[in-house]
């Protein structure tokens, strides 16, 4: 079981609680993990949900496959989708194997399928593949979270490389192109398709360029995308957090000098925790949203968005 900490509560998502205090105001001191980074190392540790979420049967019997699984906001989907009854597979990079190894541990804990597909997502192949092989081990497939993604902060467009430039489109946008594509064959009505856009794509960050573009560009195909399968019963939603505390901003997603005041400017005065954003993804997965077709989710704790 995982290590717990004053930032994990036991506290479940549907009491009632304050949000100002429901978790700490965070001051993470300056540290820096190697790209992609580990839930298992950050300091302090994120909650993904283990001990808080709790399942209502929402998704039961329901087959998901979610990239960037292993960690942050896509660890928490995955243990509340195994929560509400769906089996689950996650993908991510062979360097994230120990978080991937946690949550495929906590899936099958909770009376889940757990399905672990290690790849890399900048493989065009890999998009297609991926994609695949959780259809074949999970049965089908109809719930389809594209979440994986990049973050890495520099000061300025000079200071931008080609090779972290090309990188951050293929794995945010992309690749989100190639496994949709792929689930489409395998997609019924009634299946959904969540893409993860953030805060920045409303709110630019300088120092993150590249990744402010992308996540405008998934509010873009997010849009088209539920246009286009609208008629055939698949719905397409995006969900657009805020600071949220994941393995994206030690491994140099933000400017280390920044880090200790991560998240304190949103009106609720705190970063948010992964398993906050999980029940967004539960919503737009579950059948009680099924008139909510091109839209957007944000969870930032109040920053002002459209």
């Amino acid at each position: 079981m995982a290590e717990q900490d004053v930032h994990t509560t036991k506290t479940d998502q549907l009491k009632f609680q304050d949000p100002t205090t429901r978790y700490p105001s965070i001051s993470p001191p300056k540290q820096d993990q190697p790209e992609p980074g580990l839930d298992a190392d950050m300091v302090p540790k994120a909650d993904i949900g283990e001990f808080s979420y709790r399942g209502t049967g929402r998704l039961e019997g329901r087959k998901a496959l979610i990239t960037g699984g292993d960690s942050g906001i896509g660890a928490a989907t995955a243990i509340a989708f195994a929560r509400e009854g769906a089996d689950v597979a996650i993908s991510y990079l062979p360097d994230e194997e120990p978080d991937a190894k946690n949550v495929a541990r906590i899936i099958t804990e909770s009376g889940r399928k757990a399905v672990a597909l290690p790849g890399d997502l900048t493989d065009a192949s890999f998009c297609s593949d991926v994609v695949n092989q959780a259809v074949e081990q999970l049965g089908g497939l109809d719930i389809l979270v594209n979440n994986a993604g990049k973050q890495i902060a520099v000061e300025g467009l000079d200071d931008l490389p080609d090779d972290q430039l090309e990188q951050t489109f293929q794995v945010n946008i992309l690749a989100m192109f190639r496994t949709t594509r792929a689930a489409l064959k395998h997609l019924q009505p009634g299946s959904t398709i969540i893409n993860t856009t953030s805060i920045v794509a409303y709110q630019p960050s300088p120092a993150l360029i590249d990744y402010s573009s992308t996540k405008a560009a998934i509010n873009n195909f997010t849009k088209n995308m539920a246009t286009q399968l609208a008629e055939k019963g698949i719905r397409v939603n995006a969900v657009a957090p805020g600071p949220i505390w994941t393995p994206l901003q030690p491994s140099d997603g933000q400017p280390k000098e920044e880090l200790p005041e991560f998240g304190q400017n949103t009106p609720l005065g705190r970063a948010g925790q992964p398993t906050e954003l999980a029940p967004a993804y539960v919503f737009l997965a579950s059948p009680e949203s099924s008139y909510v077709v091109g839209a957007t989710i944000h969870v930032n704790g109040g920053m002002p968005s459209p």
